[in-house]
Order: C-alpha cells, then structure tokens, then sequence
C-alpha cells in the first residue's frame, strides 16, 4: 500500500474517532425504533433530490417520524450541535438514507437491524466512483451500505463494484427524482415558473451548459474556463439563444462573465437541481455530468465538449468505453464546438438504446417503488 493511502487512512479515523468511541456507548441506552427516519447529507443544505421525493412520499402515507441532518458541503464547519445529534438520532433511527460520499458513516459500526440506504445522486454509470475507481481500494468508504438503489438493471453490477457491497444490495428501483419527467403538469408549470422568473428566456431558444468538475472532490474541485471562449459562443449565437451556466455544485471557481449586465448568459449555478432546467433547455453542453442521463429523456441534442478526454480518462475514467455514452456529438477544441453548435444534431436511435441500457428503470413511479422496497407501508 502506497505511504499516502496509510497516510489519508491514518487521518480519516483521527477525525472519526468521537463517532468511533461516542456511538456504540449510546447505542446501549437509546432504543432503536422502527417508525424513525434519518436522512443525512454532507453536500445539500435540505430536502432536495431525491431526498425530497422519498420524504414526501414517505409522509404521504404517515406513521413515520423523519429527521434530516444536512451540511452544505465537506467544506463547511459542521454546527456543534450536531456532533450530539447525529450520534443520536443515528442510534435511535431504524432506517438511514445517504444520497453521497458520507464520511461520517463509514467507520462505525452499526447494529444488524439497521437500514442504511444509499438513494445515489447521480443517474446512470458514467465517470467512476469509490471501488470502481483505481487505486481506491483502501478507504473506509461505502461498504457498509445494506442497500443501494440504481436506474436500470443492467449496471447493477457496476454500482455493487463500485460500493464493495453484494449485487443482491443493489436494487434497480430508478431514480425518484426522474420522476417528474413523466408529469406533464408538472412540466407545463416549471415552464411557466422559469419564464416568469426570467423573462430574457422568453423568446429565444435555450443553450445550457453544465459541465461537472475537475479535480479529486469537493475540497478541490474546479473547472479550467480558459478552454473555453464565452465570447466567440456569445458573438454567434446571441440572436438565436440565451445560454443559461449551470455549474457542478462543487466547482468554486466562476468564468469571467459580468452576468449582471450580460443579456446572453444567465449563471443560474446556485440552483441545486439541474432537472428543473432542462425542461426548458433546447440544446445542451456538457463533459463528463452524469445530466447526460436525466437529458435522454428529452430527446433532444447534446454537445459533449471534452478537451481534455484523454487526460480524463487517465485520471478518472468511466465505467464503459466513452464511447458507449455517446448520443450527440463530441467536440475536442473551439473550432468544432462552433461547428456543432451551428448544425445541432438528433439521433433518436443512439438515445433509445442509450436509455434502454442506463435508464430503464425510471418510468414515473421509482419514489413509490423505493419506499415500498425499503420500508413498505
């Protein structure tokens, strides 16, 4: 094992060691009761995602009492209160859900009744994660997941990989925030809410660009904008679009735009879900996101723009070759990104099948499905 791997080791369990030493002692005096709910996150400040759908549900059919417990980021300064809370309500709780990496859960051990349930954030199997990733096979992460849910049947392997847990763990039960894309009422009233909101967006078509980040997580994630000239994008589709810049929540860095007095790009980062967006967006841009999934449902055309695939994939990579995720069209430099951008392009074939293999399981109903596969009622 490689030094920096003790190394990260090593300060992993110094930093766990109050949750280590403090859970089992109140395990033995708070009793675990089955009606209790923890929803806990280090990457969402509230009930969002699918934590919002799963918790609506969940009420909807009562008897259930549900805590949420929620930290902007890894970056953030947990609130002192919560280290007593969380070994609490951790104790008290019969089922807890995780919709990301959760340090804080990993080293512990936890009683064999109880349920930790990761609802992962992300569709599909695109760039790699946890176990799956090479050389991350000596982190504390992940393996204690008694169940994992996923979009379709056919990378439950994948997932089972990537969390070092059994394929039985792994239910291809969709993705419950996919869910509104079969809701056409829904649909007609986001739209409505977006043009009301903004009225540039009115009447002109709508470019998103939403790359994901670069970089090892959260603590150090960026994205390299001198690859790409908002300029010469601005200059030649400016009649016809307003681009709306929806950043990976964990990229800090912004581009150098003054989106205040800019009447082409709309910098709409701060939002938390990108779903509402694409009900609205005509064209999209994108990398490595995992949005390449939740946009296949729209059957409309994607511009992969990854001038840096190779250097990515060395670093990253993806659980399929890249080319098994693509259903628009790749561009590598400036020059055929505007090409692109010129003659957007559909391929409703190449989309089918990429839904058919990533996507199957969201057909309108995964909330419900989740809840009754987790804890019934």
């Amino acid at each position: 094992m490689p030094n920096k791997d003790y190394l990260r080791i090593f300060l992993q369990r110094v930093r766990m060691i109050y949750y280590v030493i403090s859970y089992p002692i109140v395990q033995l005096f708070v009793k675990e009761r089955d009606n209790n709910i923890l929803f806990l996150s280090d990457s969402r400040e509230n009930f969002s995602g699918n934590f919002a759908f799963v918790k609506e549900e969940i009420e909807r059919r009562g008897g259930y009492e549900i805590r949420g417990i929620f930290k902007k980021s890894l970056r953030t300064r947990r609130p002192f209160k919560d280290y007593f809370r969380l070994v609490y309500f951790l104790a008290r709780s019969k089922y807890v859900f995780v919709d990301d990496f959760y340090p804080l859960i990993y080293p512990i051990r936890l009683k064999k009744s109880k349920e930790l349930i990761q609802l992962w954030h992300a569709m599909g199997a695109y760039k790699t994660v946890g176990y799956a990733r090479a050389n991350d096979g000596y982190t504390l992460t992940h393996r204690n997941y008694t169940k994992a849910i996923v979009s379709s049947e056919k990378i439950r392997k994948d997932y089972a990989k990537a969390f070092g847990i059994s394929i039985d763990k792994v239910y291809a039960l969709g993705v419950p925030r996919t869910d509104i894309f079969f809701d056409e009422d829904y649909a007609q009233s986001i739209r409505k809410m977006w043009f009301k909101k903004y009225p540039i967006l009115k009447d002109k078509k709508i470019l998103l660009f939403a790359p994901t980040f670069r970089g090892a997580g959260q603590k150090s994630a960026y994205y390299d904008f001198s690859k790409i000239d908002f300029d010469k994008i601005k200059e030649e589709l400016q009649d016809e679009y307003v681009c709306i810049i929806k950043l990976h929540p964990f990229i800090q860095n912004r581009p150098n735009i003054d989106f205040e007095n800019d009447s082409f790009y709309l910098d709409l980062s701060c939002e938390r879900e990108i779903n509402d967006l694409l009900f609205i967006t005509d064209l999209l841009i994108t990398d490595y996101s995992s949005v390449i999934f939740e946009y296949s449902f729209f059957n409309k055309p994607i511009i992969y723009y990854v001038p840096d695939l190779e250097e990515y994939i060395g670093s990253r990579d993806f659980f399929y070759p890249f080319e098994r995720y693509d259903y628009g069209l790749v561009t590598k430099n400036m020059d055929e990104l505007m090409q692109a951008l010129k003659d957007p392009q559909v391929d409703l074939k190449k989309i089918k099948s990429f839904k058919e293999y990533f996507c199957s399981a969201c057909d309108g109903s995964s909330t419900e499905k989740v809840v009754d596969t987790f804890i019934g009622g």
